[in-house]
């Protein structure tokens, strides 16, 4: 079983910076992805596995980065934030096969001046 916890979210102004935390726990083989998905309009945001390959929306790519540390903790990295990008941002993970989908609570993000 996996668990994730969340953090990281708040209120920024425009252009602002935010970085998104997901702590994951349990079972080793069902984090081998861990990424960030968020509430329409949304779908993926970002994700890595435990290799260090990412995948990006396509919407994101250019100012939003994610990493992971070696405990199963990845980040989202978030830059020049526009109101568009408000949303609750979800930390997800999976396993090698891309099943036993497991997802966190969630966190909001509000760009706003």
């Amino acid at each position: 079983q996996v668990h994730l916890v969340e953090s990281g979210g708040g209120l920024v102004q425009p252009g602002g910076s935010l970085r998104l935390s997901c702590a994951g726990s349990g079972s080793k083989p069902g984090l081998f992805t861990m990424g960030w998905s968020r509430q329409a309009p949304g779908g993926l945001v970002a994700s890595i596995t435990r290799g260090l390959r990412k995948s990006y929306g396509k919407s994101w790519k250019a100012r939003f980065a994610i990493s992971r540390d070696p405990d199963d903790t990845t980040y989202l990295q978030m830059n020049n934030l526009e109101p568009e990008d408000t949303a609750v941002y979800f930390c997800f993970a999976r396993d090698i096969y891309g099943s036993g989908e497991t997802w966190g609570r969630g966190t909001q993000v509000t760009v706003s001046s």
